[in-house]
């Protein structure tokens, strides 16, 4: 049996139907093999980056595996971009780049380079990859590929990279007489809960006034869903969702107070910041929710982590945050004792309850004036149509920046729908080729893409895979024309100017998207008018096929509320006292 063909039967018997490649001498031996196994199909995308992003967007729906194939040299490193998006959000993806044949590999050589196109590839992917390989013995390839896809799955999720030889690509061997891969350790995942501390989870609920319980992404690595709902709804505390997480627990619930941190709402950073207890879940507590100094976050709160990641507990003391509690576990573990444990009565919370809800319904996100908005269309106001008319069964894939931020501030989830973005790395680009990825991976009625103009110009090529698949995705892109976020830091820093950000003075050009799309064979429409922008998203959402819609903003356009770098969240949010707490206190005026 030839290695490619073995490659190709591995990856499908993993329940992988869809593979992202860019051919090259050095891996044309494995997408032949893909495109004679009947099970799995392959996708030519324009850039080996976009090829990570549709894998990676692949892998975020149907919970398994993203696979993606480029050559050796310029081919391998154009997928760096995409797969730091993977290796920072914890998605599964298999990365395999084929290699120059074996006698070519420069080993121990201080050439640069010789083999044609000759790179170290495991050496750059490393650092951003849970487990990286060069196979240069055939023998060794069922070993590896076995082992590559336990690493991608064990513990934190995340990416892994094959680098292989061509003529080992090409060799023949004996399936049977290959060596397997046995994990030597436990795997993190059934690292169990002591006793003491499930106990000190419940007393510490038991003796709070004001406890917040914080969902993160790892909720959903850790495929149990469906069970921490069940949980918040058995405990009837307030919750927070970090971003990756937000699709998670169905947002209409009574107790959820919004999303929390630096572009976070008013509701969800006074809970935070008022709480007496704090339980986050599978969350690492990043910068942009805790704020860039984590001693002035949950001022005064005890404080509960639960984390798979030992080496993100471990950052903690080093940040100065005070931790009560740090647990290293599977977010699922700890899930299934408290489940199993009776919950007894504790403190009357319906005031700090109250209190919450009250402050949610007077800091809506989009605001009256944006619905008024008589010239061009508000960023807040278009979110709020979008998720209006969206239906349950969608996914959403938006980009990074300011058009990120308004879809997470203001898009309304709803039970069943999906929301996602390369969160941690969050290049610009992303979203176009990760839609392609979720519409092929995933049932969803509508695969939308919410990108801004600046974003759309790095991965514009993906616009002919998408024409050539018919892949049906609507595409907004939220044109404020120009650099959007970078311009609101620019006025902060640098006395409003706007090098490389803005078309007029600052050198950056600003293309008809509409005219572009339709030279790809898309269809494409501008939108002005606010007053319309109802009908008009309705049409694009009912359009049978791809479809551009520019959403022409006002430029300049931005995020609010928003945290300056260095100061704490607290400062989004009007503050309790420390040591207090009273139900009929009146909201100060917020100095954003």
């Amino acid at each position: 049996m030839k290695v490619s063909d073995y490659i190709a039967d591995f990856i499908q018997k993993k329940g992988v139907n869809k593979v992202f490649v860019l051919t090259g001498g050095c891996i044309l031996h494995c997408i032949d093999s893909i495109s004679k196994n009947k099970n799995i199909d392959y996708i030519p995308v324009q850039n080996e980056q976009a090829g990570a992003m549709a894998a990676d967007g692949y892998a975020r729906v149907t919970g398994g595996l993203g696979v993606t194939m480029a050559t050796s040299g310029p081919g391998a490193t154009n997928l760096l971009t995409g797969v730091c998006c993977s290796f920072y959000d914890s998605i599964p993806i298999m990365v395999i780049t084929g290699q120059v044949p074996k006698v070519q590999l420069k080993k121990e050589s201080k050439s640069r380079q010789i083999g044609f196109q000759e790179t170290d590839v495991v050496s750059i992917f490393k650092p951003i990859t849970k487990y990286a390989v060069l196979i240069d013995d055939a023998k060794k390839i069922r070993y590896e590929l076995e082992k590559a896809y336990y690493m991608a799955f064990e513990g934190r999720p995340g990416p892994v990279l094959l680098d292989i030889c061509d003529d080992i690509q090409r060799a023949e061997i004996e399936p049977e007489k290959l060596e397997g891969f046995t994990p030597e350790i436990e795997s993190i995942f059934k690292c169990k809960v002591k006793d003491n501390e499930v106990d000190q989870i419940l007393a510490s609920i038991s003796n709070s006034k004001r406890p917040i319980f914080i969902v993160g992404a790892g909720v959903r690595h850790s495929k149990i869903v469906d069970k921490v709902e069940v949980f918040l709804n058995k405990v009837k505390i307030p919750f927070s969702c970090t971003w990756g997480a937000m699709d998670t627990i169905n947002l209409d619930n009574d107790y959820f107070i919004g999303g929390f941190g630096v572009a976070g709402t008013r509701s969800g950073n006074f809970g935070v910041q008022n709480a007496d207890l704090i339980i986050a879940l599978g969350t690492r507590l990043d910068s942009h929710v805790a704020g860039s100094n984590l001693k002035n976050f949950g001022r005064g709160a005890k404080i509960i982590i639960v984390d798979i990641d030992k080496s993100e507990l471990d950052k903690y003391q080093d940040k100065g945050l005070e931790a009560d509690l740090l647990l290293n576990s599977n977010v699922i573990n700890v899930i299934d004792c408290l489940l199993s444990c009776t919950i007894n009565k504790w403190h009357d919370i319906e005031n700090w309850l109250g209190y919450l809800k009250t402050l949610k319904n007077k800091y809506p996100i989009c605001q009256n004036e944006y619905r008024e908005q008589e010239l061009l269309v508000n960023p807040y106001f278009f979110m709020e149509v979008l998720s209006d008319i969206c239906e349950s069964n969608t996914t959403i894939v938006t980009d990074c920046g300011s058009n990120l931020i308004w879809t997470m501030q203001a898009f309304k989830v709803k039970k069943g729908q999906r929301i996602i973005s390369a969160f941690n790395h969050s290049p610009m680009g992303y979203s176009l080729p990760a839609v392609m990825g979720t519409f092929f991976g995933s049932n969803s009625n509508q695969n939308i893409c919410i990108i801004g103009d600046g974003g759309m110009q790095i991965n514009i090529q993906e616009l002919a895979t998408i024409h050539k698949y018919c892949i049906n995705t609507k595409i907004f892109i939220m044109n404020n024309h120009g650099h959007g976020i970078i311009q609101g830091t620019q006025d902060n820093w640098l006395n409003s100017r706007y090098s490389a950000s803005n078309p007029k003075d600052g050198g950056l050009p600003d293309p008809d998207f509409v005219k572009i799309s339709e030279a790809y064979g898309i269809k494409a429409i501008d939108i002005y008018d606010q007053k319309k922008l109802h009908q008009d998203v309705s049409m694009v959402l009912d359009y049978k096929g791809p479809i551009v819609c520019v959403i022409h903003m006002k430029q300049g356009a931005q995020i609010y509320p928003k945290l300056l770098i260095g100061k704490p969240i607290e400062d989004l949010s009007p503050l309790l006292p420390r040591d207090e707490f009273r139900a009929n206190m009146i909201i100060p005026v917020l100095n954003v």
